[in-house]
């Protein structure tokens, strides 16, 4: 019987983790928040609620904005998986639209839902770079933010959706 394992694209690169109950291997109950934070190092997505309510720990996966806390790594197998970390240009380490948008507009205070935030916008973006305030609003529905940027968030976003910004290749989903 050989060894199973889950092979993952993470911001672009090929993971492939042993799965089990043995010291270095994931454990089966193990979410995807803890294999991007605990395993590789990758901490914006951030530990909150623990029950997929909050957005702090939203990646996106396979183009849809997904809660991390709420998957468990053994069942992203061959999933494309983005994090805030992957949204730069790896090569200038130049901000993509997103993130300079919300630096831009101030939409963030403590910062600590920003990563979530942003990575439902880049989503919602990826898949209608102009969209209405309500399909905004509603991308956002699943992002808590307890210090009300929500306002300059708002701005952020409606600053690239009016101006119709084209996330070209360069910005879209990373794979």
């Amino acid at each position: 019987m050989g060894v199973e394992t889950t092979t993952l694209f993470i911001n672009g690169e090929k993971r492939t983790f042993s799965m089990g109950d043995h010291f270095g291997q994931v454990p089966y109950s193990e979410t995807l928040l803890e294999t991007l934070r605990d395993r590789l190092g990758l901490t914006a997505a951030k530990k909150s609620c623990d029950e997929g309510a909050c957005g702090c720990c939203t990646v996106i996966k396979d183009g849809d904005a997904v809660p991390s806390c709420m998957l468990l790594t053994a069942d992203c197998e061959g999933a494309h998986i983005t994090t805030l970390e992957g949204l730069a240009d790896p090569e200038t380490g130049e901000l993509n639209p997103v993130q300079q948008a919300f630096l831009d507009y101030n939409a963030f205070q403590c910062g600590f839902c920003t990563p979530g935030i942003i990575m439902s916008t880049q989503a919602l973006l990826n898949k209608n770079p102009r969209p209405t305030q309500e399909e905004v609003r509603d991308a956002l529905s699943g992002n808590y933010c307890r210090c009300i940027s929500h306002y300059h968030v708002f701005e952020a976003i409606d600053s690239l959706a009016g101006r119709g910004v084209d996330l070209d290749e360069k910005w879209r989903d990373r794979r």
